[in-house]
């Protein structure tokens, strides 16, 4: 579990509510409005399913899946990893690792020793490879866009909600007061649920998804690099070096004292 997204949530959802307790004493009531529902998160779907194909909506889940767990490995657990395969590959034969395979989890790195280990031509396993790596980004781009969307266009309609309460409220001037209050109410609460929806959640959520993709395609490459080093028959220490270059400095040093 990704504890920084866990904190980080329970935070913000304290934050809001304690605010709100302090400016209602509790009555939480008056910032509901159902009509400011109906308009922002009934606007953000219709969005939403305008802009993208109805295949990639089904995968909703697994976004949020993936901003609060995140399964792939580190550039330290990578590098530790690679050089032990390397390190078995150099001394019982790249063969060896016929049995490790099956003991990986990541289905990259899996198929990469399994045509490493099956004799595959070098050009052909980096081509696959990159082809895999070039998919994977096109995917983590889908989750990205569906939360870019939600933090683009719910303040919109948040203000067309506002425009509509505002449209209301003079139609009602120098009648009843509690009219013009409740359609103050829904110009004021359907901005607030537009800007939280935007800021707290999609924002946030979109961009650790962006950080992690990044993270996943550097654990990748560094992959890709290692594979290709082990079936040339490199040297361990060679191929930790190449797995090292991706790393900054202050890490790099870290690990060698830790080795």
């Amino acid at each position: 579990m990704d504890k920084a997204s866990v904190i980080g949530s329970i935070i913000g959802l304290v934050a809001c509510v304690v605010v709100m307790w302090m400016a209602s004493h509790g009555h939480f009531e008056m910032f509901y409005s159902p009509k400011g529902v109906i308009m922002v998160f009934g606007g953000t779907i219709s969005v939403l399913l305008m802009a993208m194909p109805f295949e990639n909506l089904k995968c909703v889940p697994g976004y949020f899946k993936r901003f609060f767990f995140n399964k792939g490995l580190s550039a330290i657990e990578t590098v530790k990893l690679m050089s032990t395969l390397s390190d078995k590959a150099r001394r019982d034969g790249i063969l060896a690792l016929e049995n490790e395979i099956e003991k990986i989890e990541d289905p990259f790195l899996s198929k990469g020793l399994r045509m490493a280990v099956d004799g595959t031509d070098e050009e052909i396993i980096e081509t696959t490879l990159r082809l895999e790596v070039m998919a994977m980004q096109e995917r983590h781009k889908s989750g990205k866009k569906f939360f870019d969307l939600i933090k683009l266009y719910s303040p919109g309609y948040g203000l067309v909600a506002t425009l509509i309460g505002q449209v209301g409220m003079f139609g009602s001037l120098g009648g009843d007061i509690a009219t013009l209050g409740h359609m103050l109410a829904i110009a004021v609460v359907a901005t607030m649920y537009g800007t939280v929806l935007a800021n707290a959640i999609a924002g946030p959520v979109g961009d650790k998804l962006a950080l992690r993709s990044g993270e996943e395609i550097l654990s990748k490459e560094m992959m890709l690099q290692g594979i290709l080093s082990i079936q040339a028959g490199d040297n361990p220490r060679a191929t930790q070096e190449k797995m090292l270059a991706f790393i900054p400095n202050t890490v790099r040093r870290n690990l060698k004292l830790a080795a």
